[in-house]
């Protein structure tokens, strides 16, 4: 085939910091890449502009013709109408922005909208570490802790986009959590949640990276706060297995860096309680890295439009 007929797909991960962009074939192979920083305090054009920006000379050195671009974004979004619903105050000008009409416009090919951790999955199952699992559970360790469900082939938002969200269901502890509520998984498993509780525990104020790294050296309260996270996602998993029988899941996000700590703790919970199935999780990390949400909201444009091999 000549290289200028094929069927390219863009992908794009909106973050609160930085907005990264691939382009991809109909394979789903990452051809071309760029990263920006997200202007997330100027409002949704902006964000959406620098977005383009960074795909525009992807475009032009990729031979190819672009069929469709899909977009994951950090919030509550309508994948229906292509609108964010909630965002973090972390982002001005955020919540209620149409982004697939935005997006569509600019690149004149129909474009979709997922929330990020659906994106992640979508990556992961397609060409990431699952990649043709039928029943998964994807977990972003970020800023925040988020949740997805693959189910029989394709993902499962529920009634209300809310399915697979475990970092906000109730049950560890009784700390605030940032969305209001209180006793989240969040509030042990997030990266600004270990920074907290290490800083609760000592007095000193690290990052989680930098919790991490106590914790290699030995440091007794960075590992007992890396504990702590490993046992309540170990626990969080083995609810959603109990209520959805999913056979496997994949970590990711920046958290996910630490597996070294976290791993061990999860696989060791998962083994002294085990899912209500009697079968065990297989547990993975994801395999796509920082790739896997704009490859997944490419791969969410693949899907749409039926073209080339079925994700």
């Amino acid at each position: 085939m000549n290289p200028y007929d094929r069927s390219l797909f863009a992908g794009v991960d909106i973050g609160g910091t930085t907005t990264q962009v691939v382009l991809c074939d109909d394979g789903l192979t990452v051809l071309d890449r760029a990263e920006t920083a997200t202007p997330a305090a100027h409002g949704g054009p902006a964000m959406i502009r620098a977005a383009l920006d960074a795909l525009t000379p992807l475009l032009k050195r990729t031979p190819g013709r672009l069929t469709g671009c899909g977009v994951g974004a950090a919030g509550v979004v309508d994948s229906g109408t292509g609108h964010i619903l909630v965002a973090s105050d972390s982002f001005t000008g955020w919540a209620g922005f149409g982004v697939t009409d935005a997006v569509g416009e600019a690149l004149g090919v129909p474009a979709f909208l997922d929330n990020d951790v659906n994106a992640f999955l979508y990556g992961e199952t397609s060409g990431g570490a699952v990649r043709d699992e039928p029943d998964v559970l994807g977990i972003t360790l970020g800023t925040g802790v988020g949740g997805a469900l693959w189910s029989g082939g394709r993902l499962f938002t529920g009634p209300h986009g809310a399915a697979g969200e475990i970092g906000h269901i109730p049950g560890f502890g009784d700390l605030p959590c940032s969305c209001g509520g209180r006793g989240h998984l969040e509030t042990l498993a997030a990266g600004r949640s270990i920074g907290a509780r290490y800083a609760e525990r000592t007095g000193r104020r690290l990052t989680a990276r930098e919790v991490a790294g106590a914790a290699e050296r030995g440091d007794e309260d960075a590992l007992a706060v890396y504990r702590a996270a490993g046992a309540g996602i170990a626990r969080a998993i083995v609810m959603t297995a109990g209520v959805v029988d999913i056979t496997t899941v994949v970590v990711g996000g920046g958290v996910s860096r630490a597996w070294p700590l976290l791993g061990p703790v999860v696989l060791a919970s998962l083994a002294a309680e085990p899912p209500v199935s009697g079968h065990p999780v297989r547990l993975v990390r994801s395999g796509l890295g920082a790739d896997a949400v704009p490859v997944g909201a490419a791969a969410r444009a693949r899907r749409e439009l039926a073209v080339g091999s079925p994700v």
